[in-house]
């Protein structure tokens, strides 16, 4: 059964994401695009809560999330008790982020790296396992409530 991952974004992720929904589906993933699905301005935030809702409530396993700099998209994900959103913008940060902190959403920075980059992190994210041990008391601190 393949992995079933939410994509969003804003307006200055939306070419990125386009293709990265395409690929992903090219590679056999389930993807639901919570949008947007223009390049005209939008609210990150209108798009990045429901996305994370949506994998708080299990519907979804794992979430990339992509704007200007990354961090407006990480930091509204990172508002859900459930989630754990890592900006990230090279390699090493992408596999960290799963196997350290089990990051369930990938949050990139389209003005910042190329395409090819934006999808070989997620490529790297969706299949690094988290590693528990050590980490998982680490991780079981994180969240407020």
């Amino acid at each position: 059964m393949a992995k079933k991952i939410a994509i969003g974004g804003d307006h200055a992720g939306v070419e990125y994401k386009a293709k990265m929904v395409a690929k992903l589906e090219a590679l056999g993933y389930e993807v639901k695009d919570f949008g947007p699905f223009t390049d005209a301005s939008v609210d990150y935030p209108d798009y990045v809560h429901p996305l994370s809702s949506a994998i708080e409530a299990g519907e979804y396993e794992l979430g990339i999330v992509i704007c200007g700099s990354g961090n407006g998209v990480a930091i509204t994900a990172n508002k859900h008790q459930g989630i754990r959103a890592a900006l990230c913008w090279n390699e090493d940060l992408a596999a960290l982020s799963r196997q350290h902190n089990n990051a369930n959403v990938l949050a990139l920075p389209a003005r910042f790296i190329s395409y090819e980059l934006a999808e070989k992190l997620a490529e790297i994210f969706l299949t690094t396992d988290f590693e528990g041990g050590r980490h998982q008391n680490r991780v079981s601190k994180i969240a407020c409530s």
